[in-house]
């Protein structure tokens, strides 16, 4: 039987349950502004200790990563974006999740070709690509600043 596109969508929408789009708005919003609160608090409480304004830009977003690679591999930070979806991608939360998720799903394959391939699968791009525009960035702030 063949269908055309518009009775396969029809077929599709009536099988697929709807959305619930505002609770997932909500959710996505309140975690997603609730981890940047954390990170905000974080800066506060580091600047408090007394540590240098370098220091604490360093130390912030160490301590997000640390803390979404630990709830990973708790698996607890799944629970969490089961719920509340795009708000756990705030880029530093979500690419520590990205890379300690592999690991843990392929460890049983090995070092080598379980953790280390599988690890870098999804950041590997990312790195690489973070790598060159920040080549390519900062040979046009040369170019601009001293050419």
């Amino acid at each position: 039987m063949k269908m055309t596109e518009k009775e396969f969508r029809q077929r599709v929408k009536r099988a697929s349950p709807p959305s619930p789009k505002l609770k997932n708005l909500i959710w996505a919003y309140a975690v997603g502004g609730g981890i940047c609160a954390v990170g905000q608090l974080l800066k506060v409480g580091y600047t408090a200790l007394g540590l240098s304004a370098d220091t604490v830009k360093m130390a912030v977003p160490c301590t997000l990563i640390f803390a979404a690679a630990l709830l990973t591999g708790l698996r607890l930070f799944e629970r969490l974006a089961k719920h509340a979806g795009a708000g756990t991608l705030v880029p530093i939360t979500g690419f520590a999740n990205a890379v300690v998720s592999p690991a843990i799903e392929y460890k049983s394959e090995g070092y080598v070709p379980g953790i280390g391939t599988k690890m870098f699968a999804i950041a590997g791009p990312v790195i690489l690509y973070g790598t060159v525009a920040s080549v390519i960035y900062g040979v046009i702030y040369w170019l601009i600043e001293y050419v």
